[in-house]
């Protein structure tokens, strides 16, 4: 079996959890070694069809790449990614080895970005909450260096990111912020200006629901950090609205 084929087994149950877990990662093991792809692990995820191997693989490959883009990969970063994306026990082991094949080289991280960005379109609030996360492991040994910020750069243009979501992302900012706390605007909450239409704004916080949605995300085998992240901001996006429906009347 080629090293990408145990690999894509293995960490299948690092998203997905559980016996279904179990089941995608045999399969994903005996597709792995039946197409003979090679190390292209990113191509491999897509075309087994799964989103949470694919967002799997990526985060652990992307976040390794990023620590090794300043030289040699220290322990504060590694401890910074485990903090952030929790690993179960039982796949700690094919985790590390993924990062320890991925972090032989920052290079060729391109298409993990891409690849991820194009998967999760539907879901930005996601994609930035893994921007931001990079940031912090980028940071975890020391301020940032131009090499890490060309990374970054890189990861949010294949994410799809708009300025003020790397903006977030890079300053440690809550996105959004919470709706009825003081001081805090809650047309910012959902990006819209503050003569946005009644419609346009209903219409951003049904987008920012469907986006954020606890539940949707689970289903996709999202980490648990991550669904209890959008579980706060469900909270803050439902306040942000109420406050504006109540100060519009409608």
């Amino acid at each position: 079996m080629s090293f990408w084929g145990k690999i894509i087994g293995g960490i299948a149950g690092f998203a997905t959890g559980g016996p279904l877990g179990a089941v995608l990662g045999a399969a994903a093991g005996h597709a792995a070694d039946a197409a003979r792809l090679g190390p292209g692990a990113a191509n491999l995820a897509a075309l087994l069809g799964s989103r949470e191997q694919l967002f799997a693989i990526s985060v652990v490959v992307l976040s390794a790449k990023l620590a090794k883009c300043d030289g040699p990969v220290k322990r504060e970063e590694i401890n910074a990614f485990k903090r952030l994306f929790r690993i179960p026990p039982e796949n700690m082991r094919d985790v590390a080895r993924l990062f320890d094949e991925a972090k032989q080289s920052p290079e060729d991280f391109e298409t993990f970005a891409d690849r991820l960005g194009e998967a999760f379109a539907d879901n930005k609030a996601m994609l930035e909450d893994v921007l931001s996360a990079l940031f912090q492991i980028a940071r975890a040994d020391g301020p940032l260096t131009k090499g890490e910020v060309r990374f970054l750069q890189r990861v949010q243009l294949g994410f799809g990111l708009e300025a003020r979501s790397w903006e977030r992302a890079r300053d440690g900012e809550a996105r959004p912020g919470a709706g009825d706390t003081p001081g805090i605007d809650p047309y910012k909450v959902l990006g819209l200006p503050a003569n946005a239409t009644d419609e346009e704004v209903r219409a951003a916080w049904r987008r920012l629901m469907r986006e954020n949605h606890p539940d949707a995300l689970a289903s996709r085998g999202v980490p648990a950090e991550f669904v209890k992240r959008a579980t706060n901001k469900v909270a803050e996006i439902n306040a942000a609205w109420d406050r504006i429906k109540r100060e519009r009347k409608l």
